[in-house]
């Protein structure tokens, strides 16, 4: 019963706060906000607000204030919220089930404008009821690149894998065909480099172990900001390895911005149909792998080690710069 019973809170917990904080644990924000906000606006009249979720308890705030003053209001969901990969193991109630929904479709039809990171979720936000739906994507900071700095890339085949290594971004298949090259071609093996750079999962080192990867592992830890970009700067190879869960085609790493400045090539392991993989085709930055696919996940290595493919990555659209450009535009449009 020991056993069980942290297992049990877990459950509870989350029965808990699916059913009781609705649409989360920020819900005791809303109506003190609203508040202090009519208040506030009344004397320091602006030209729209911006809520931004999760935590979506935030649009609920943005709704109250659009129904009472009348103002411009603009919702941005920068992750799904009735469709998030989690939602289902929050054990609703169907009478909390309907309240989430309704409260989503309340949001998404009362807003002036929608802004999202990606086609996948402007198409569901679309499907739940959402009307004027934009997409702005998350973007990199220029200034991260334009400093002229003699870097050498790396000598050996080094792959980066940088962010958090979760337990769903572990796909065994990487691990797999790493080992395989290694048996199959003694440069390869000679060369090869894997760094680790940011929070892994001990699921991830036990992968590493299981293929007896571990002489060609550097874990580099935290870094700060300045010297992730030169590491990434260096690399031969950028991985991005998207989450293998059901949102799998709408999620779009933030990190795969700053892989596209960097010019480095970029090997991603997710949906060859994803928004990030329409965002690599789009930049000719690197190639897309699908998760259980070790061929042509092996192939895609070999061509990047022996430099048979050829990458003219343009990142600019996705500058922050240009991105603020469209987003004022967009604003400008919503409250004129």
């Amino acid at each position: 019963s020991e056993n069980k019973n942290p297992k049990f809170l877990e459950e509870l917990s989350k029965w808990i706060r699916g059913n009781l904080f609705i649409p989360d644990a920020r819900m005791f924000w809303i109506k003190p906000s609203v508040k202090y906000l009519i208040n506030y606006l009344n004397k320091n009249p602006v030209d729209l607000i911006i809520t931004s979720g999760p935590p979506h308890s935030t649009h609920l705030i943005g709704f109250r204030l659009k129904q009472t003053i009348e103002i411009p209001w603009v919702a941005d969901f920068r992750d799904p919220w009735s469709n998030i990969d989690f939602y289902q193991e929050l054990k609703l109630s169907k009478w909390a089930d309907k309240k989430h929904r309704d409260l989503e479709k309340k949001v998404l039809t009362n807003s002036d404008l929608v802004l999202t990171i990606g086609e996948n979720l402007k198409n569901e936000l679309i499907k739940l009821g959402g009307k004027n739906i934009q997409i702005v994507e998350n973007g990199y900071d220029e200034d991260d690149f334009n400093e002229e700095e003699n870097i050498n890339i790396d000598n050996e085949f080094t792959i980066a894998h940088i962010g958090s290594f979760t337990p769903s971004r572990n796909h065994i298949a990487l691990w797999q065909s790493l080992k395989e090259l290694t048996l199959e071609n003694v440069e390869f093996k000679k060369q090869l480099k894997i760094k680790l750079i940011g929070k892994v999962d001990h699921s991830v080192y036990n992968s590493i172990r299981k293929f007896s990867l571990e002489s060609h592992v550097l874990s580099l830890g935290y870094m700060s900001h300045n010297k992730v970009i030169t590491e990434q700067k260096k690399s031969k190879v950028l991985l991005l390895m998207v989450n293998n869960t059901p949102n799998a085609k709408g999620i779009i790493t933030g990190k795969i911005f700053e892989y596209i400045a960097s010019g480095r090539p970029v090997l991603v392991i997710g949906p060859k149909d994803g928004d990030l993989s329409q965002i690599i085709n789009n930049t000719k930055c690197g190639i897309v792998c699908n998760f259980n696919d070790v061929n042509d996940l092996k192939s895609a290595l070999m061509n990047l080690f022996q430099n048979k493919l050829s990458f003219s990555a343009d990142a600019s659209y996705y500058s922050r710069l240009n991105l603020t450009e469209k987003l004022s535009n967009l604003l400008n449009n919503v409250s004129e």
